[in-house]
C-alpha cells in the first residue's frame, strides 16, 4: 500500500508541475512594435507581426482604441475552423473568404476574447475585444484596428493552439525587446 500512495504522490506531483509549467506561458503584446511574443518558462517560443486600433490606446467605451495592461484569455471560440473562416457575433457564418479579399474586414479562423485585470482596460471583455484573424492580411504590422489585436490567419491558429483559457496577456507601449528575455551568448571553442 505504501507503494501505491508514493506512486500517486509522484504522479500527482508530475500533474501539478506540469500544468504549472503550460500556466506559465504569457503573451506580450507590443504596441510600438506591433508585435506579439509568447513566452514560456522564461523563453520566447513565438513572434508574431499584429496590428493594434488605429485610434490609439485606451479603453473607453465607444473610442475603438486598444486597451493596455494585465488582461487574461477569458475565451477561445474557432476550434477546427480553416483559415478564413468568418466569425460574426462569435459564431462561424460557414463563409470563408481569402486573405486580402478586396471591400472585406471580417474577424476570421480563430479568437481569444480577452478580459482586463486592472481599471486601465476594466471594459475589454464588455468591449469585445479579442486578439483575431483578419482579413485584411496586407495591413497587419501597423496599426489598422478598431481596438482589438489582429493577426494573420496562420499566425493566430498557431498561437489559438499554443494558448489555454487563463494565460496571461500584457499590452504594452514599451518594446518587445524590453520584456523578453536575453539569449545568452553562446561560447566558441577556442582553435590554436
Amino acid at each position: 500500500m505504501a507503494k501505491r500512495s508514493s506512486l500517486f504522490a509522484v504522479v500527482a506531483g508530475l500533474l501539478v508541475t506540469t500544468a504549472t509549467a503550460f500556466a506559465a506561458g504569457e503573451i506580450i503584446v507590443s504596441v510600438p512594435d506591433q508585435e506579439l511574443g509568447l513566452v514560456e518558462r522564461g523563453k520566447t517560443i513565438a513572434r508574431y507581426p499584429v496590428s493594434t486600433s488605429k485610434f490609439g490606446i485606451g479603453d473607453g467605451v465607444g473610442t475603438y482604441r486598444t486597451p493596455k495592461g494585465a488582461m487574461y484569455v477569458s475565451e477561445k471560440l474557432g476550434d477546427g475552423l480553416p483559415a478564413g473562416a468568418v466569425i460574426k457575433s462569435r459564431i462561424a457564418t460557414g463563409e470563408v473568404i481569402a486573405a486580402n479579399a478586396p471591400g472585406r474586414d471580417p474577424i476570421v479562423s480563430r479568437l481569444l476574447w480577452l478580459r482586463g485585470k486592472e481599471g486601465q482596460n476594466q471594459h475589454a471583455r464588455d468591449r469585445c475585444i479579442y486578439i483575431h484573424g483578419t482579413a485584411e492580411e496586407k495591413l497587419i504590422g501597423r496599426r489598422a484596428s478598431f481596438g482589438c489585436i489582429r493577426m494573420k490567419s496562420k499566425d493566430v491558429i498557431e498561437l489559438y493552439s499554443r494558448v489555454h483559457i487563463g494565460t496571461p496577456v500584457n499590452i504594452s507601449e514599451k518594446r518587445l525587446a524590453e520584456f523578453l528575455p536575453v539569449e545568452e551568448p553562446t561560447l566558441l571553442a577556442r582553435q590554436d
